[in-house]
């Protein structure tokens, strides 16, 4: 029985065999957790999971899906009935929520007719060739053919990795097809015969290699079914199993340039599963996603899931240094340090008791009366671009009347001189005269929240107070940043930055007290 699913967003499906014909469907999402059993369980060995989604089939039984490849912001897939989709995702503080755009069509033929029949139709993988235009190899029929674009008619080739298929037999076909930086590699539906698994285009000729599932998809019969490759020639193969009486079961392998591999993640009940068949990587602001789908075989007893994990080991984040901020060629400023204590480590602030005298006094007196013990840091702010990590972790009183303290004056940095540099310490506030218990700090140069003096929007014109400087604990600042949000808390702009499991500050106190 088909499970039916709530209403959680519309979609627009465009059928692409001509315009005239387009009709326009709305099929449904559901949010999908990686581990039922543990909602709160964010990674999967060396993965990340960022969010995923279930696809109802609804009119035009969207399903089958084979392949996966990332392209200008979308997700272009084929379907193992002979046609092609581009879905359109959602994404809040870089979790995928939902999917805003929905559309395909039929693939054709050489001769532009569509295909029809099973044996022609039975497309298994794609990639986006280094011309621009799209590869589709199909089994059953094996063979690979060209289209400069998914809706128009195909073109033969003789790509010699497609020998790869000799002698396949018809439904053990070539299932991953990517482009690394050294050319093609390829992968079938097999592993253990005589003749090896994958292979690669390597320095002008082809390179045959074999690789294994993990050990507890090997006893379950895994095999591979897509892959796709990074800029720096990793790629990423997809291996999946069933068996009526374990279920179903994934694993992701990571394959250096050289061939050799190196297991990414296994996936085993209780973690969400299904028949997982497609593999797209993006790259983005120094960090590598993986979107795998599964092929819901047109059936109601399987379903079509969207997810995406981003993979740890491949972050290239900048590590961040505390900024030498107290000193300048001509002087020397008054501050006072304060060691944030948290159950993630400590952080040392110097506050610019001469620069910022009225915000730092009042932070001080938050720290004097402890009001910020036992708080938390609750949001982590991120931005989509590099050095990484980037943004502000945010924490304080969170308006708690027990807590919180008359708003102050506000000191905009044109006044005091200082600027939301790395490891800046500035007060929220909602406008100016309104800031209180809350303050967040920098990771790297946030400069745009100056004050600016010459805009014509109150908020940008008298910007945000910066009162301190992180002088020890950027590490910690920057591993309590990293920890998971939740996408679907926080409100307006905010909404995914908060923390899942927000990070106690235990104790505030003067850096002298802490040595006493």
């Amino acid at each position: 029985m088909t499970r039916k699913l709530a209403p959680f967003a519309a979609l627009a499906l465009f059928c692409l065999g001509s315009a005239a014909a387009a009709e326009e469907i709305l099929p449904q999402t559901a949010p999908v957790v990686l581990n039922a059993d543990d909602t709160q369980g964010e990674t999967v060995c060396e993965l990340v999971f960022m969010g995923g989604v279930e696809l109802e089939p609804g009119e035009n039984e969207i399903g089958g899906i084979s392949s996966l490849s990332w392209h200008e912001g979308d997700l272009v897939g084929v379907l193992d009935d002979g046609r092609w989709i581009r879905l359109t995702p959602d994404e809040i503080n870089g979790r995928l929520v939902d999917l805003i755009a929905l559309e395909g069509g039929t693939l054709h033929g050489t001769d532009g007719k569509k295909l029809r029949k099973k044996r022609d139709a039975d497309a298994e993988a794609l990639t986006r060739a280094a011309d621009g235009s799209w590869l589709v190899a199909f089994e059953q029929d094996h063979r690979i053919w060209r289209y400069a674009a998914l809706d128009g008619p195909a073109a033969r080739t003789e790509l010699p990795i497609a020998d790869l298929t000799f002698g396949a037999k018809d439904n053990a076909g070539l299932e991953a097809l990517a482009l690394s930086p050294d050319g093609l590699i390829a992968c079938g539906e097999w592993v253990g015969s005589d003749i090896p698994n994958c292979m690669s285009e390597q320095g002008g000729g082809l390179v045959s290699f074999e690789v294994d599932p993990p050990a507890p998809l090997q006893e379950r019969g895994g095999v591979p079914t897509d892959a796709d490759c990074a800029s720096d020639g990793t790629c990423y193969l997809l291996f999946r199993s069933y068996s009526r009486e374990l279920g179903n079961a994934a694993a992701i392998v990571a394959i250096a340039p050289d061939n050799t591999s190196n297991t990414l993640a296994t996936m085993l009940p209780p973690t969400t599963l299904d028949n997982f068949e497609g593999l797209a990587v993006r790259e983005n602001a120094g960090r590598t996603y993986l979107y795998i789908a599964s092929d819901n075989n047109f059936s109601g007893d399987q379903r079509t899931l969207i997810m995406k994990f981003e993979v740890a080991s491949a972050r290239k984040d900048v590590p961040l240094d505390a900024p030498p901020v107290t000193a300048t060629p001509d002087a020397q400023y008054e501050t006072v340090s304060v060691v944030l204590e948290t159950e993630m480590g400590d952080i040392t602030v110097a506050l610019e008791t001469e620069r910022a005298p009225i915000t730092a006094a009042n932070f001080l007196r938050y720290v004097d009366e402890d009001r910020f013990d036992g708080t938390v840091f609750y949001r982590a702010m991120s931005l989509d671009r590099e050095p990484r990590p980037n943004g502000l972790l945010q924490g304080g009183t969170q308006f708690d009347p027990d807590r919180i303290l008359d708003g102050i004056e506000h000191e905009p940095t044109n006044v005091t001189g200082l600027s939301h540099t790395n490891g800046a310490l500035s007060m929220a506030m909602g406008e100016p005269g309104t800031a209180n218990g809350d303050f967040s700090i920098m990771l790297q140069d946030q400069i745009g929240l100056d004050a600016q003096p010459d805009s014509d929007d109150p908020v940008w014109k008298n910007g945000y107070a910066v009162f301190g400087y992180v002088t020890d604990g950027m590490d910690v600042v920057a591993a309590i940043h990293a920890r998971p949000t939740d996408p679907d808390k926080g409100e307006g702009w905010m909404k995914g930055q908060m923390l899942a499991d927000p990070v106690t500050i235990i104790d505030v106190r003067r850096a002298e007290e802490a040595t006493e």
